[in-house]
């Protein structure tokens, strides 16, 4: 059976929590919604930060809503390198023990003291999406993405199962770089 996946670039981004963004943007701070991501619920902001390393920094990296409980920043590895941090690939929340930064606002900054990952590559579905292609939560799976002289087979992809996904893989800009990806890239999955 064939088993398609939408493969998603996720560009550097912020996720921030409710404590940090009033430091950020002022008490009470509300996110503005720029723009709907492919994930219900979830949204680009109008806001953006600088997000300062040890060796440079990127001046405005978009936060993504809504908040969340604990303050993150996504990168590609290139990214992190880039700016000298050492960060782990770690799935989304998965922060323990991860490098820090500091976030810069309009308002003020924050020095986070871990938070700073490379998110694992993964698939967002539905329970009925699992079900139809014979998937569990967490399990990993590789999937093929078949572009014209890029094709390449991404390994290590977790799948993530839960009622308010919907159906897309993500990978970052490093990832999607080397596989030639396009905005409607569609992937096979492996297994």
């Amino acid at each position: 059976m064939s088993k398609p996946v939408l493969i998603e670039t996720s560009a550097r981004h912020v996720h921030v929590s409710r404590a940090d963004l009033d430091i950020l943007f002022g008490a009470g701070h509300e996110l503005k919604s720029k723009k709907d991501l492919s994930q219900p619920g979830q949204y680009a902001c109008e806001e953006r930060v600088r997000v300062v390393g040890p060796k440079g920094e990127f001046p405005s990296v978009s936060i993504l809503g809504p908040v969340r409980p604990v303050s993150q920043v996504e990168l590609s590895a290139g990214d992190a390198r880039s700016i000298g941090i050492k960060a782990s690939v770690r799935e989304s929340g998965d922060t323990a023990d991860t490098p820090g930064c500091t976030l810069v606002g309009p308002n003020g900054s924050v020095e986070l003291k871990e938070g700073v990952i490379v998110a694992k590559r993964h698939i967002h579905m539905t329970p009925s999406d699992a079900e139809k292609y014979a998937l569990n939560d967490r399990q990993t799976v590789q999937v093929a993405a078949r572009t014209d002289g890029r094709a390449l087979t991404f390994g290590d992809v977790v799948v993530r199962v839960h009622p308010n996904f919907a159906l897309a893989m993500h990978v970052d800009t490093d990832e999607s770089n080397a596989a030639g990806l396009s905005a409607n890239s569609v992937g096979e999955i492996l297994g």
